[in-house]
Order: C-alpha cells, then sequence, then structure tokens
C-alpha cells in the first residue's frame, strides 16, 4: 500500500470565517474557496488543511474532534508571539521533559491546534 498524503478536513457552518483565522491569524495560504460547492483548502508549508459545510451524509450538530492538529515547527516561539493574542489560548508556551516546546489554540470552530518544537534535555 502506498498513500501519498494525509490531508485533513474539518466540518464547519462558517467557511469564510475558518479561511479567514487560517489566513489571517496562522499565515497559511488560502489554495481554494468554492462558497457555492461549500468547500475551501489551505496551506502552509507542509500543513495542508480541508474546510468543508458538513456533508448531507453525516450528522452534525456542531465542530467537534476528540483529537487535536499537531504542527511540528523549528520556530514555535515566533509562531507564539503572533498567535497568542489573537486565538483562544488552551495552554502557553512551555518546555516539556519529553523534549517538546509547545503550545495549544482553539481555532474558530473550537478545534484543538498544537504547535511544538524538538528541544534536547536532560544533556
Amino acid at each position: 500500500m502506498k498513500v501519498n498524503s494525509l490531508t485533513p478536513m474539518i466540518y464547519t457552518t462558517d467557511i469564510q470565517g475558518t479561511v479567514d483565522f487560517y489566513v489571517k491569524t496562522l499565515g497559511f495560504e488560502c489554495l481554494a474557496n468554492e462558497p457555492e460547492w461549500g468547500w475551501a483548502r489551505v496551506k502552509l508549508d507542509n500543513a495542508d488543511l480541508m474546510i468543508s459545510k458538513p456533508n448531507d451524509h453525516l450528522p452534525f450538530e456542531k465542530s467537534n474532534f476528540t483529537g487535536s492538529f499537531y504542527l511540528n515547527t523549528d520556530n514555535v516561539d515566533e509562531i507564539w508571539n503572533k498567535v497568542n493574542e489573537n486565538a483562544k489560548v488552551c495552554y502557553p508556551i512551555e518546555n516539556f521533559d519529553y523534549g517538546m516546546r509547545e503550545f495549544a489554540i482553539y481555532d474558530n470552530n473550537g478545534y484543538l491546534l498544537q504547535f511544538g518544537q524538538d528541544i534536547k534535555v536532560g544533556v
């Protein structure tokens, strides 16, 4: 089996608001925004995300996801400084014993986004 990529698709009733959050707050580029189809796609470096209105075949009351989207980066402090005042913070930037410096925010739909950078521990 071969898989070329994994692109999460999140559901929202506010496509434009979600595109605006990812573009204006996080610096993603909008690759496609098709309001008549209820679909958009954004990308930042190697992070790719599709945004969609809920499919008629699936029950949808509100945006939910039981996990998080984890974005590994080499500049976590720079990102933190850019977004911490413009997003709802889950936990602020800190160093963890497992070798990561990270923080987490919620997007405009309530999806959890974690940003992390490898750090040296116990050396």
